[in-house]
């Protein structure tokens, strides 16, 4: 059956049975209101971008109004938007200013098209595959509450994991008394290695296990883990296992989503949650959730999507059985539509970096900070200084220094970084393409002359 698009609709006695075929925000506005509606406003057009060079470092700089003299090393919090994000935020918050609803029926099926295709790109996979989300903790969250489980079958997730994994767990433990286990996957961060992260890893596996929660990066102490080999050993552990009994590899993937130079279905996990708001450059308030293909049947939605297929079957009183999976997944309601239609031009403002030279050009400067760092004497990096268990972010300790005293006075300096929000609280940075060589050098300059 064709899917509906926002202008063929039914009408059965003034009510509309059709919707569009992405996720329609007004997908159930009456025949009579469209008949009535003004003339089609126009997109927002593409804007010339004179300054806008991504051939050099310098070039990619000027495309962000960041503070002059100020050192920022806290992307990976919430990024600063460049030229091109900024434009079509712009642009798409007038058309929807000046026409709420005739901005929204005329473009939105086409603008979340274009968001959809460049995100399934970026990640190496289809449009069908991915849904919309406002973060890396909204995609967790509909994530693991959705899950199926069987009688028994339980949740392995790590101590390392951050807050958002820990919570959406406890939440769905709660409601439904599925187990949740928490493992150690390394003594010291900077001292782990792939080989005790993926033994630790399948020591743990139980014929009960059913779902594996893991983050890329940690926030906690910038250990990347080996995605790729974590996925080669459990898919060797699910190896005569029924495929309900398979265990599936979720990751909270935000911390090297914009880093790494790998695209997301290539890693061998089965899940994948990121936000867009940070190494990405996005608009603020987007995300992603992806899901292999055959794994998606494991997820059900928590929140009801506005997908027009979706909607028709309601309608027409049958399950949206022809819905796509990201767009089952995908929350409906109304969003934050310019911010979410300005996502692909993040992507394609990425593209036109290239993620090989970013990749190089974050580990470059990481790589600095790191030795820089290691080289004073008060100061003890903990995040790996291997590139395979490690990606932007450094987390380091001062002696005799509370972190937060470390951040304050670096922020006297014009040095912004941050504290890991955890129980064990690391001094944070990370170094990114807003970032230059002579910088990372101010910033091991600084912290050599902290002393009480």
């Amino acid at each position: 059956m064709k899917p509906f698009s926002r202008r063929d609709l039914v009408v059965r006695g003034g009510a509309v049975l059709g919707a569009s075929s992405v996720m329609g925000a007004v997908g159930y506005v009456s025949a009579k209101e469209l008949a009535q509606a003004s003339e089609p406003t126009a997109a927002p057009q593409p804007v010339d971008e004179p300054a806008d060079d991504a051939s050099t470092w310098e070039g990619v700089r000027r495309q962000f109004a960041i503070e002059p003299g100020k050192v920022q090393l806290t992307s990976f919090l919430l990024a600063s938007h460049p030229a091109a994000v900024r434009r079509a935020i712009e642009g798409h918050r007038d058309g929807l200013d000046a026409h709420p609803r005739d901005y929204l029926q005329e473009h939105e099926l086409r603008l979340e098209e274009a968001v959809l295709s460049a995100a399934a790109e970026y990640l190496g996979t289809a449009p069908e595959q991915v849904a919309l989300t406002d973060s890396t903790t909204m995609g967790l969250g509909l994530l693991y509450g959705g899950l199926q489980l069987g009688e028994r079958q339980e949740i392995v997730t790590t101590e390392h994991d951050f807050y958002a994994t820990h919570e959406a767990l406890r939440f769905r433990a709660e409601r439904s008394g599925a187990d949740v286990r928490r493992i150690r996957l390394y003594s010291d961060p900077e001292a782990a290695s792939e080989d005790e992260i993926v033994e630790a890893i399948v020591d743990a596996l139980r014929a009960s296990t059913r779902y594996l929660a893991l983050t890329w990066v940690h926030s906690s102490t910038g250990v990347k883990l080996p995605i790729r080999s974590i996925a080669e050993a459990v898919a060797d552990a699910n190896d005569g296992r029924e495929v309900r009994d398979r265990v599936l590899v979720c990751v909270d993937g935000v911390h090297g989503f914009g880093v790494e130079d790998v695209a997301v279905a290539e890693l061998g996990c089965d899940f994948f949650s990121s936000g867009c708001h940070k190494w990405l450059y996005g608009p603020r308030g987007t995300g992603i959730l992806w899901g292999r293909e055959d794994a998606w049947h494991a997820a059900l939605p928590i929140i009801p999507s506005f997908d027009g297929r979706s909607y028709r079957a309601w309608m027409e009183g049958r399950p949206p059985e022809d819905t796509p999976p990201g767009a089952a997944m995908t929350p409906g309601g109304f969003h934050s539509f310019e911010h979410r239609w300005a996502l692909a031009d993040a992507f394609a403002f990425h593209e036109r970096i290239g993620r090989p030279r970013v990749a190089e050009r974050t580990r470059a400067l990481a790589r600095q900070l790191k030795e820089g760092l290691a080289a004073l004497r008060h100061v003890r990096v903990k995040t790996p200084m291997a590139e395979a268990l490690s990606a932007g972010l450094v987390c380091v300790e001062v002696e005799g220094m509370d972190p937060g005293e470390v951040v304050g006075r670096l922020d006297e300096r014009g040095i912004v970084a941050s504290v890991t929000p955890y129980a064990t609280q690391y001094v944070r940075f990370g170094p990114s393409i807003l970032n230059t060589p002579a910088e990372i050098e101010e910033v091991v300059a600084a912290i050599s002359e902290l002393r009480r």
